[in-house]
């Protein structure tokens, strides 16, 4: 019998099975397709990245795991994608972090106006307790969070005239993005704000029911913004890192070995996006230099912008976790001493 057992221990090795009858780590990945729905074109950086974790996941999984692309807010806006994945009917999607504040309402920090000076100050806040704090808090909202990519600088476009100085905002109709901190940002600057979904945007400016918007070079270059926007001012007044979500539905019907195939997957994207992102902001701003008057803001107009902020950026944060903004504020004076 003991020789007979030894045999068998043989073959089960040999063939990848255990003794309790459990198949290979290869075999507890099962078979699905996963619903990834993110508003930039698929060529945008946000697009590539949601690409290469779609790759990633393929060679992972031995292809048994899939994930459908649905680029340029094809299922709608972020608002309701966020939506669709607490209900279920979407696995994931890519949305600036700060959006998440309707669920979790200590993510509005990462939007304060002129937080960070450069993306490593972001980094240090977004890859550190901070985070990883925030990301927890989704758990009880129906989400879970599986990385932080970069979207970059906000800058400002409008079809009426250049905009070098404060004035230069006054009545402008801006479009921002569905959040109470953006409402305030730029009414506190003189501007008319109208929340709108992304989707919506470019014939919202084609059809002149907004005078302009706000986003990164890349997403003004990668959705057009440029054929029906005249003025391109680099304000650079809010840095987006986003958030990689996951349903928790989705997230529950998973086994361990599925799950952290999906977060190895989920972190080597983000480096690697955040490398595309990087990479694509120069390239972005020189196109759309050849296409549109560009103009920068002086340090000192700067200064009157956050200045006009600030009443904005103290409203919030004491309506925040006190501790945890003391928190992202130190980390940024880490960085800030070290450079």
């Amino acid at each position: 019998m003991g020789k007979l057992m030894k045999t068998l221990l043989a073959g089960a090795c040999a063939t990848g099975l255990l003794l309790t009858g459990v198949a290979s780590h290869a075999d507890e990945i099962r078979e699905r397709t996963l619903r990834f729905a993110f508003q930039n074109v698929k060529e945008h950086p946000q697009g590539q990245g949601a690409q290469k974790f779609a790759d990633l996941l393929g060679e992972k999984s031995g292809g048994k795991i899939k994930v459908r692309l649905f680029p340029g807010g094809t299922l709608g806006g972020d608002v309701q994608t966020v939506s669709a994945l607490q209900g279920g009917t979407l696995d994931i999607t890519v949305l600036n972090s700060g959006i998440l504040a309707a669920q979790a309402p200590d993510y509005a920090m990462l939007d304060f106006p002129f937080l960070f000076n450069n993306v490593e100050e972001a980094h240090a806040v977004i890859d550190g307790p901070v985070g990883q704090k925030l990301a927890a808090q989704l758990d009880s909202k129906g989400l879970v969070g599986l990385g932080y990519w970069d979207l970059g600088f906000r800058n400002l476009t409008n079809s009426k005239h250049p905009v070098t100085r404060l004035e230069d905002m006054q009545g402008l109709k801006i479009r921002v993005i569905q959040s109470p901190i953006y409402l305030e940002t730029f009414s506190a600057l003189g501007a008319n704000p109208v929340p709108m979904a992304f989707p919506e945007v470019y014939t919202g400016l084609e059809q002149h029911t907004i005078d302009g918007q706000e986003n990164p070079f890349t997403v003004i270059e990668g959705n057009k913004f440029y054929e029906v926007q005249k003025y391109l001012s680099v304000t650079g007044h809010i840095f987006n890192p986003q958030s990689l979500i996951i349903s928790q539905k989705t997230w529950s019907r998973l086994n361990d070995d599925e799950k952290a195939m999906i977060r190895a997957a989920a972190a080597e994207a983000q480096t690697f996006q955040r490398e595309v992102t990087a990479a694509s902001m120069d390239k972005a701003k020189a196109t759309l230099a050849a296409a549109m008057t560009v103009n920068e803001i002086s340090p000192a107009e700067k200064d009157r912008l956050r200045e006009r902020v600030k009443p904005v950026v103290d409203k919030f944060a004491k309506s925040l976790d006190g501790d945890l903004v003391k928190t992202m504020y130190e980390e940024i004076a880490k960085v800030r001493a070290a450079q």
